[in-house]
């Protein structure tokens, strides 16, 4: 059994094997009898391959295998051959509604489309004369007989897609214009793991994700060696310039010096322990060799460093001088924005006469407020004494109805207090009485034991004196 189908059978729950009879089977010819099944069918093979391409599993002729397109040819048949069911006889029925539906897009209309493949209108193949009569002669029940496998390479839009989505995520926090600015290789190197460390994209992965975040996605823009991302107050990327691809390259150079000091220093320290084992071994010769070896070693590794600090100093003014541009361009819109506040404002003049007006008008408030005042004052002045009484008389119902509450709340402390000294009595006296029961109950208990002590010494005595008596009759 294949790697794919093996993956298929445990991986996929609509590859259970009480339906691998009939999605082998050639259920193409069902469409017009069977609508629902033939699609619940190729919705199931779509999604089966779409996930099989994801995770590695189909056959591919390059090194690391394709996880953004899959290649439809004889190995994947092959792939997909059971002992029992044979090849799948509507896999090229699979095929091409997955290219009808744009579920899956050819490699190349996809590489050479100019417009984004999400416009209203995007290209279809349109179907030849051919392919239209045979389709309908098999809507009539006519022809018959397995549909030709298409063969060549497609894209597979939900896994594409999906790792757009992962990588747009990822590439979120990203905000000076020197980090958005990657070389190819060095965005290969830094989301080439999307999938999962296990899963590298391959090269013909990471061009189909560049086209499609610049074009179809507009994160970034890319020219084939440079990618720049774009900035989060952007509402489309900007174009890559001559800078960029200066600053890109700064960046791998810096990096292909840095593994080189590293690759330099390991060599230094090997030939630094070859030439003591040498010397260990009374071997003057390798030792000399290896020594000038080491030398040079060293000496390379020197001018590494040197131009490696170069480089490092001058990406350090450049990241310094990319930060100053982007300073000024916020404090120019700034400017803009408080030019434009103050032309609204209209100057101090004019703040003056609104200050003016508006004291104007709260004065005016004022004398309305003290016109009423002062005939609400007569009003006033005559419900006085009424008003007072009336407050003296809740006063004086508010005092009764307290001092009744703290009366009655010493009452029933009273109550309380009184009732809780006569529980103390009361279990005084019981525990006196229980003392003198047991006292009684005690002394009691002493003269019996003091009566049966004297009856048991009288009875000792009796027995005494008859035996005494005894003896003497004898004698």
């Amino acid at each position: 059994m294949s790697d794919l189908l093996t993956y298929l059978l445990d991986n996929e729950p609509q590859f259970r094997k009480t339906r691998l009879e009939d999605l082998y089977s050639d259920f193409g010819k069902s469409r017009s009898i069977n609508p629902d099944g033939y699609h619940a069918n190729i919705t199931a093979w779509l999604q089966a391959l779409s996930h099989a391409t994801l995770a590695g599993h189909i056959p591919s002729t390059s090194a690391s295998p394709d996880l953004l397109s899959i290649t439809i040819s004889n190995d994947l048949v092959h792939a997909l051959e059971t002992r029992e069911w044979g090849r799948p006889s509507a896999l090229g029925t699979v095929v091409r509604e997955g290219l009808t539906a744009r579920q899956w897009i050819d490699v190349r209309e996809f590489e050479e489309a100019r417009e984004s493949i999400y416009k209203k209108g995007w290209s279809i193949p349109v179907p030849s004369v051919g392919d239209v009569l045979g389709w309908g002669l098999r809507q009539l029940g006519f022809g018959g007989g397995e549909e030709k496998l298409v063969k060549g390479r497609a894209v597979v839009m939900e896994n594409l897609e999906g790792v757009g989505k992962e990588v747009t995520k990822r590439t979120e926090g990203i905000r000076g214009r020197v980090e958005r600015i990657f070389s190819r290789e060095a965005f290969g190197e830094a989301y080439g793991n999307v999938v999962g460390k296990d899963h590298m994209l391959s090269a013909v992965d990471m061009e189909l994700l560049l086209k499609f975040l610049e074009r179809d996605k507009g994160v970034l823009s890319y020219d084939g060696q440079t990618v720049k991302l774009k900035a989060p107050n952007e509402k489309t990327p900007s174009p890559i310039t001559a800078e960029d691809t200066t600053i890109a390259s700064l960046k791998t150079l810096i990096k292909d010096l840095e593994i080189q000091t590293e690759v330099l220093t390991k060599k230094v320290d090997e030939l630094a322990a070859t030439a003591k084992d040498a010397v260990a071994r009374k071997n003057r010769v390798s030792a000399l060799a290896v020594l000038r070896s080491k030398k040079l070693a060293e000496t390379t590794l020197t001018k590494r460093h040197a131009t490696l600090a170069q480089l490092e100093e001058v990406f350090s003014k450049i990241e310094q001088a990319a930060d100053q541009v982007e300073l000024v361009s916020i404090m120019e819109a700034s400017t803009r924005v408080l030019t434009g506040l103050n032309e609204e404002v209209g100057g101090v003049e004019r703040v003056d006469d609104v200050v003016d007006q508006l004291r104007e008008q709260m004065s005016q408030v004022d004398e309305v407020g003290n016109v009423i005042a002062e005939v609400g004052q007569g009003v006033d002045a005559a419900g006085e004494e009424e008003v007072g009484n009336e407050l003296e008389a809740m006063e004086r119902e508010e005092r009764e109805k307290r001092e009744e509450k703290e009366r009655l709340d010493k009452e029933q402390q009273e109550k309380q207090e009184a009732a809780e000294t006569k529980r103390k009595l009361d279990a005084l006296e019981e525990a006196e009485r229980q003392t003198k029961e047991a006292t009684a109950k005690k002394q009691d208990e002493d003269a019996k034991r003091a009566a049966e002590a004297s009856s048991e010494k009288e009875i000792e005595g009796e027995l005494k004196r008859l035996s005494l008596d005894a003896e003497k009759a004898l004698a």
